[in-house]
C-alpha cells in the first residue's frame, strides 16, 4: 500500500508538472504571437500614413501644377524687381512699405515653386534679370522692358504713381494665373498656395487703388 501509494503520488507530481509547462508554453507562446500580432497591427496601421505622406510629397501634379509654378516664379521674379527699386525711388513711406511686404512675401513662395519644380523633374525657370522681361510678357500681368525701363527711370511722386499703376495691373494677372491653377490643378500644396495669392493680393490692389485715389 505504501509503495502504491508512492507511485500514485509521484505520478500525480509528474502530471502536475507537466501541466504546468504545457501552460509556461503556451502562454509564452501567446505572449510572442500577440507582441508579433501588435507590431504588425502598428505597422499596417502606420503604414497608410507613410504612403499618404509620400505621395502628398513626390506626386499627384499635373501639367497645369507644373505650368502655374514655371510662370509663377517668373511673374513673381518681376515683382521682386519692380517692388526693389522701390527702396531708393520712391518718396511715399507707404510706398516702400509695401513694396517690402511684397517682396518679403513673394521672395518665398519662388522658392517654394522652385522647390515643387525640382522634386518632380522639371527645369527652374531661368532668371530673367538682365535679359528683357518680354521674354514672358504672354503671361497676364508681365511687364514689358520698355515698361520697367520707365519705372527704373522715375523717381519720387512719378516713381510711386507709375510703380502702382504697374503693380495693380501686375497683381491682377497673378490672381488670374492662380484662379486657373484652382480650376485645373490638381497639387494640393499648389492650389492651397494660389489661394494665399488671390487673397494676398486681391488686399493688395484694393489698397494700392485707394492709394491712387489720394495722389
Amino acid at each position: 500500500m505504501t509503495a502504491s501509494r508512492g507511485f500514485l503520488r509521484r505520478a500525480a507530481l509528474t502530471v502536475t508538472a507537466g501541466a504546468a509547462a504545457l501552460v509556461l508554453t503556451a502562454c509564452g507562446g501567446d505572449g510572442d504571437g500577440n507582441s508579433h500580432d501588435m507590431g504588425s497591427m502598428a505597422s499596417e496601421s502606420g503604414s497608410p500614413k507613410a504612403g499618404a505622406s509620400g505621395k502628398a510629397g513626390t506626386g499627384g501634379h499635373n501639367k497645369a501644377d507644373v505650368g502655374f509654378a514655371e510662370e509663377m516664379i517668373q511673374h513673381h521674379r518681376q515683382a521682386v524687381d519692380m517692388a526693389e527699386l522701390a527702396d531708393s525711388r520712391a518718396a511715399s513711406p507707404e510706398v516702400k512699405e509695401l513694396a517690402t511686404k511684397i517682396k518679403g512675401a513673394q521672395d518665398p513662395e519662388i522658392e517654394t515653386m522652385s522647390d515643387w519644380l525640382t522634386a518632380w523633374g522639371e527645369k527652374v525657370p531661368e532668371d530673367m534679370a538682365g535679359m528683357g522681361h518680354d521674354m514672358a510678357s504672354g503671361m497676364p500681368g508681365m511687364m514689358s522692358a520698355e515698361d520697367m525701363a520707365d519705372l527704373e527711370k522715375a523717381s519720387g511722386a512719378a516713381f510711386d504713381e507709375k510703380f502702382l499703376k504697374l503693380m495693380v495691373e501686375h497683381h491682377e494677372g497673378a490672381v488670374e494665373m492662380a484662379e486657373t491653377e484652382q480650376a485645373e490643378g490638381k497639387y494640393a500644396p499648389a492650389i492651397d498656395l494660389a489661394e494665399d495669392v488671390i487673397t494676398a493680393q486681391t488686399a493688395e490692389i484694393k489698397q494700392m487703388n485707394k492709394m491712387l485715389d489720394r495722389s
